[in-house]
């Protein structure tokens, strides 16, 4: 890998790719270099993605799917925790289409693609002191979640509702449901693997969160509806975790995310939808709980959203 341009260390990523199940960091290159003709980006990155990205982050999650693939004859789920605007839906398009060059099939799904219907949300989402349309948990179907993929992993029938974030003036709602049988399945969200803290947040915690009365007492409530996805997390295998140096860094890539959805779809929340969005992301959850998810891999970004470093999470 010498050759590259990586600036993450390259020691613990080397225990990541021995763990994930080659021999050493030289095996596990050499694999994949050989099949560089198949691992073409164009069509989903541009060619402003990085070494880092690619060799870092990418092609170690697919090896792993890989291996699970191969070695395992159950059917495994790999999810992926990432702030909004990290990149992570582009990286599942890129993953979708190179399975399938290596004669298996990855699904990539969101919970997002599990928000409640809009009759349904609009009555989960009343009085909620941002005045957002969705997002933070208690807004999906936890339930359906659960069952679609404990089905898939029993039958191998995936059946799951597809999210589109620019219908209804930027609101979004279920497009469509998709129907197939892939070999392993990859669930990415904002808050996957997030667990309810086992204490209330006490009232020093709500000082320097600086939040409104109201947004502490929904933040409680956020905690208690977080006991619902237990059941989801159990069964995935392993997390993998992007996180970035600070988490303001989110608000940046997640403004660029919509104005970018704005100009391809003509619809997206921009001004203060988008300002009363960011807020939701930055206080409904503890910062400290993204420090507690039981991750497989941690991937650490900076704010152009370069790896600084990627491993086993100790």
């Amino acid at each position: 890998m010498r050759d590259l341009d990586i600036n993450f260390p390259i020691d613990k990523f080397e225990d990541l790719i021995i763990d994930i199940g080659w021999e050493s960091l030289d095996d596990w290159f050499n694999f994949w270099n050989n099949k560089r003709n198949i691992l073409s980006i164009d069509q989903y990155w541009n060619k402003k993605v990085n070494d880092d990205w690619i060799w870092g982050l990418a092609l170690p999650l697919l090896s792993q799917a890989y291996k699970f693939k191969n070695n395992f004859s159950d059917r495994k789920i790999i999810g992926i925790s990432a702030l909004p605007g990290t990149g992570k839906t582009t990286l599942g398009k890129w993953l979708e289409a190179i399975s399938l060059k290596l004669d298996f099939k990855i699904a990539v799904i969101s919970i997002d693609d599990f928000y409640l219907p809009s009759d349904e949300m609009k009555l989960a989402i009343k009085n909620n002191p941002w005045n957002v349309s969705r997002g933070f948990p208690g807004s999906h179907s936890v339930k359906l979640m659960h069952d679609k993929l404990l089905n898939w992993k029993i039958s191998g029938e995936l059946n799951v509702p597809v999210f589109d974030k620019s219908l209804r003036n930027g609101l979004g709602d279920r497009s469509y449901w998709r129907s197939e049988k892939p070999d392993l399945i990859i669930i990415e969200g904002w808050f996957l693997g997030i667990e309810p803290l086992s204490f209330d947040i006490d009232e020093q915690q709500f000082n320097s969160l600086n939040l409104s009365r109201d947004e502490y007492l929904y933040v409680l409530n956020i905690q208690n509806n977080l006991h619902s996805y237990l059941d989801v997390w159990s069964l995935i295998n392993n997390i993998w975790q992007l996180k970035p140096l600070k988490f303001e860094y989110m608000n940046i890539w997640k403004s660029n995310q919509e104005n970018e959805m704005l100009s391809q779809k003509g619809s997206a929340l921009q001004e203060e939808k988008l300002s009363n969005f960011l807020r939701m992301l930055n206080v409904s959850i503890p910062h400290k709980s993204f420090d507690l998810i039981n991750s497989y891999a941690m991937f650490l970004i900076d704010q152009e959203r370069n790896l600084v470093e990627a491993g086993l999470n100790d």
